[in-house]
């Protein structure tokens, strides 16, 4: 179809028989995260479904009786630190191995109002960065001692910009207190800070085993922007029948993160950025993707900036102690 060029995952890589490995998926109940967690469980993983509303969860793991692997659904809301660290201590409890953590769940705040999470945080940033970023980081031991393991961060298309425009974070303002830019640039610097997480992570794990992605899924047919006002809505209704011929399905938009976390070929990318086909590149020499690719983005591949992100983020999600480490590392 016009505009569209799926990168798939091959059927090699698709067949292998993965039983035996845990993996957890966030927003595991709907869109790229559920067909992400369903194909892990086919090829006979065990997948954590780490899902704000676990009945949702149990709802959607319905569909996969049958498969060859198994699953289990726990409470996990991105939006409140609390319930993260619940998270991780329940999971450690249970499990003594993490092959791959899937950093799925995501939002765009599109209510027209500015919203913050339990512990003072933007409420899209506090979902898409801040609370992988902590769910991350309580997972790293497990991840290193399940060694090789991986990590997939989603990012987006948006998070390239334009020539004339490229985002970058804000050092300076990570909690939005002097600034209530629009809804779509806070959007877009969460996505921004993904790919430089990932990229810090990839330099920091170097030798241990684990690796990292970062991930552009595509533009996939979801409830994204569900929760948008009546305006939004209206525009995205207008939209979905010319959208329905550029972007693709949960499934396909769910190759590029199985690719990750799966394929012989991406651990040798560690840190790198992982691109769907997308006509929304404003680069047109992106449009057609790339595993891996290269940001066109500056901001999104400097390591400086990527370092002190995650030296103020251990500040904001209350690991103090490891603050001092990254101080005394630089």
């Amino acid at each position: 179809m016009l505009g569209r060029h799926v990168l798939r995952v091959d059927e090699e890589t698709l067949s292998k028989d993965v039983s035996g490995n845990v993996y957890i998926v966030t927003g595991a109940n709907s869109g790229v995260g559920l067909e992400t967690t369903r194909q892990l469980v086919k090829q006979g993983g065990h997948v954590v479904m780490a899902c704000r509303r676990p009945d949702a969860g149990e709802e959607a793991a319905q569909s996969f009786a049958g498969l060859k692997g198994s699953y289990e659904v726990m409470r996990c809301d991105l939006a409140d630190l609390q319930s993260v660290r619940d998270f991780v201590a329940e999971f450690l409890g249970k499990y003594e191995r993490l092959d791959g953590l899937g950093c799925n769940a995501g939002m765009a705040n599109m209510t027209g109002e500015f919203r913050r999470t339990t512990d003072g945080l933007e409420l899209t940033t506090g979902i898409s960065y801040f609370g992988h970023f902590l769910l991350t980081e309580l997972l790293l031991e497990v991840l290193k001692q399940s060694a090789p393991s991986r990590i997939v961060l989603l990012s987006s298309v948006v998070h390239a910009g334009s020539s004339r425009d490229r985002p970058q974070v804000h050092l300076g303002d990570l909690k939005y207190e002097e600034r209530q830019p629009g809804n779509l640039a806070i959007y877009t610097e969460a996505k921004v800070a993904n790919v430089l997480y990932a990229m810090e992570l990839a330099e920091r794990l170097e030798g241990t085993g684990v690796t990292t992605a970062s991930v552009h899924p595509g533009w996939a047919r979801s409830n994204f922007g569900s929760g948008a006002g009546l305006g939004m809505r209206v525009l995205m209704g207008l939209l979905r029948p010319v959208a329905r011929l550029v972007n693709d399905s949960s499934e396909e938009s769910a190759q590029t993160s199985l690719h990750c976390l799966l394929s012989d070929d991406a651990p040798k990318h560690s840190g790198a950025y992982f691109s769907q086909h997308s006509v929304l590149y404003r680069d047109r020499e992106c449009r057609r993707g790339g595993w891996p690719m290269e940001s066109p983005n500056p901001n999104a591949r400097d390591m400086a900036t990527a370092k002190k992100l995650v030296e103020l983020s251990y500040g904001l999600v209350g690991l103090e102690g490891r603050v001092e480490a990254a101080e005394a590392a630089t």
